[in-house]
């Protein structure tokens, strides 16, 4: 499994994970705190599961600081570079803008700074919900897709609860049984052990 450090941060306690690949450091989404949290590390690549304001508050921060490129799903760009999205959604809260580099789509293969990482798309708690699984290390780093025991709510804008199930079921649960999850929120889990414990999406 490759290296990694975890920090969890903001009030909504979002998890963000540094990881370490050939090409650099890849920061897999920025609460509230990460850009302080990560200040004596080298960032090299700012990846976005989703655009939801806790996973990216310090996006333009880190990009600062570190010069790093900023990558997410194209439905993420506006939460990212319009300052009152998340006000005009009737939520008290804006965001630094910060314009991503480049856009990344649902696929499989994709080269993040040397890491090779499977692209997918599950929408249903946020449009453009992505999770990036990394087949030879065993992980899936999942934003608010699925947790320890629940999935991401898909009360807000843009939510839709049959997507995620559907999404999860068919894009998730086919992964191996041992695969770790690495949620946005909350303790890390397995697949295997969703399928069997999570009262959204119990199978056996």
């Amino acid at each position: 499994m490759f290296e990694f450090k975890t920090f969890t941060g903001g009030p909504f306690a979002t998890n963000c994970f540094l990881v370490g690949a050939p090409g650099g450091n890849i920061l897999f989404d920025a609460p509230e705190g990460a850009d302080a949290c990560f200040t004596g590390e080298k960032v090299g690549l700012l990846v976005l599961t989703h655009g939801h304001w806790d996973h990216v508050a310090d996006a333009a921060a880190v990009k600062r600081r570190h010069g790093c490129r900023v990558v997410c799903h194209s439905d993420t760009v506006p939460m990212i570079t319009e300052e009152d999205f998340f006000e005009r959604q009737g939520f008290p809260l804006s965001v630094e803008p910060v314009e991503p580099d480049a856009l990344v789509a649902e696929g499989s293969g994709q080269d993040f700074l040397g890491l090779k990482f499977d692209v997918l798309e599950v929408p249903g708690h946020c449009p453009g919900s992505l999770c990036f699984h990394a087949p030879g290390d065993g992980v899936l780093i999942g934003g608010d897709v699925l947790f320890n025991g629940a999935v991401g709510r898909w009360d807000l804008p843009g939510g839709d609860g049959g997507l995620l199930m559907r999404g999860i079921r068919e894009k998730l649960f086919v992964l191996p049984g041992s695969t770790a999850v690495w949620p946005g929120h909350g303790p890390s889990t397995t697949i295997d052990e969703e399928k069997v414990s999570n009262p959204f999406l119990r199978t056996a």
